[in-house]
């Protein structure tokens, strides 16, 4: 019987193996969807689709470089002591890397792309083999990329063994990555919200200027627009990346660092976005 794309695919979703080997199995089989079925399950590939449908609550967050990216990559696996295995950080290691080195920031796009490694694999079928080999349910969760380019300096901070993550741009050219790193660390230990106070959403600032108020009673309306003033203020302290205390220096501002940080380099920089990750 004639293995069709068809057929591989139905035994790719009857099983969760990779198409390759669903393949080859079909190739043994004579194009006999049980007989290959029975194939995978002999080799221990099948029980792969059992492990898939348990829940995926652990994880780890891999960090890929390129020449020309940087991406992010969360992995789950079902219990902490499997993204303790070495095998689960190659895993992880391995497709942080494919994300930054084939550049795809889409994650439904990424998972059909063709493994590096192994052309026979996308890098969908690679994930079941890890499911196989681990004998766990593993997930590529999510997927963000920072392209590089001249204009800009990225810095990236890892902290809790890949369980938080956080990645600083900065406009004003390369050369800054350890300024970046910086901000990128403070970021992970004070996790900002937002950038700047005009980033925050009026529906959030007027919710908290209605608090502010709901707390003042019995004031003249300009005393209580200095006080709403003053509570406004030191929420946006709390949420802004811009307005927070910098940890390793609280005598400055992040706004103020990276002013200084400017005027010492002679040029001109700026955060242009920031990510914090958490699994």
């Amino acid at each position: 019987m004639k293995v069709t794309p068809k057929l591989v695919q139905e035994l790719r979703e009857r099983t969760g193996v990779g198409m390759s080997k669903c393949k080859e199995a079909l190739d043994l089989a004579d194009g006999d969807l049980e007989k290959a079925i029975e194939i995978l399950r002999k080799k221990g590939m099948a029980a792969a689709v059992k492990k898939e449908g348990r829940e995926a609550k652990e994880g780890l967050i891999g960090v890929g470089e390129s020449d020309r990216a940087v991406a992010l990559v969360e992995v789950s696996a079902e219990t902490d002591f499997a993204i303790q295995n070495e095998k689960f950080k190659r895993f992880l290691n391995d497709v942080a890397l494919e994300a930054a080195l084939c550049q795809e920031a889409d994650l439904a796009a990424f998972l059909k792309k063709t493994y590096s490694k192994d052309a026979s694999l996308t890098i969908d079928a690679f994930r079941a083999l890890a499911v196989q080999s681990i004998g766990e349910n593993i997930q590529i969760r999510r997927l963000i990329l920072f392209t590089k380019n001249p204009e800009i300096s990225l810095g990236v901070y890892s902290h809790m063994r890949g369980k938080i993550v956080s990645v600083v741009e900065l406009s004003g050219g390369s050369g800054s990555e350890e300024l970046a790193r910086s901000i990128a660390m403070h970021i992970a230990a004070e996790s900002p919200d937002y950038l700047r106070p005009e980033d925050v959403p009026s529906s959030l600032r007027e919710k908290e200027e209605e608090i502010a108020r709901s707390q003042i009673k019995n004031k003249p309306e300009n005393i209580v627009l200095k006080i709403v003033d003053g509570k406004l203020k030191a929420f946006y302290d709390q949420v802004c990346l811009l307005n927070q205390k910098y940890i390793k220096d609280p005598t400055l501002t992040i706004e103020q660092l990276v002013a200084a940080e400017a005027k010492r380099a002679g040029k001109p920089l700026a955060i242009r976005r920031f990510i914090r990750w958490q699994v």
